[in-house]
């Protein structure tokens, strides 16, 4: 079987090549912001798939591994993906929408939930956001936020990446 290459797997191409992020996350509310960088390798996979691969020390984990695939379903009409780390068990499953700015992706998945302090839940989910923007060519930034229980969306992470 030959998938067809549409608009929006080419959209992903721009995420090809190395990259370095910086970011920081909260572990908690009452928390400071936990910093960390880390290089990050996107490669293609045909013409249809990106994924990204990033190692390095990130807060809280100790040293992790982080893998993302994206790719676009033209019969579901969404980007899908998916993002899993060697410091948990759950495999995030993406589907995702390229805002009207044509710059800016933003993914949805269901994860576990986190208490305030920064938890587990056990058997509690939460909706998740992980938004890919574009500023540049050479800069993109990906914030991530969870739903809680009051139905606001909570920034827990963000990330500035660029190209080397």
């Amino acid at each position: 079987m030959q998938s067809q290459t549409t608009k929006e797997h080419t959209w992903l191409r721009q995420l090809l090549g190395s990259w370095v992020g910086e970011g920081e996350a909260k572990m908690g509310p009452d928390s400071p912001p936990e910093k960390w960088k880390i290089p990050e390798q996107v490669t293609a996979i045909g013409d249809v798939w990106v994924q990204g691969r990033s190692e390095g020390d990130m807060p809280g984990c100790g040293h992790g591994v982080m893998v993302m695939t994206l790719g676009y379903d033209p019969a579901r009409g969404h980007f899908v993906g998916t993002f899993i780390g060697s410091m948990m068990t759950h495999m995030w499953v993406y589907e995702g929408d390229l805002e009207p700015d044509g710059r800016t992706l933003t993914l949805r998945a269901d994860g576990p939930a986190f208490t305030p302090e920064g938890k587990v839940v056990e058997g509690k989910t939460a909706k998740y956001r992980d938004v890919i923007a574009f500023q540049n060519d050479n800069q993109r930034t990906l914030t991530s936020f969870m739903q809680g229980d009051d139905g606001e969306w909570n920034q827990i992470m963000q990330a500035t990446y660029k190209r080397q």
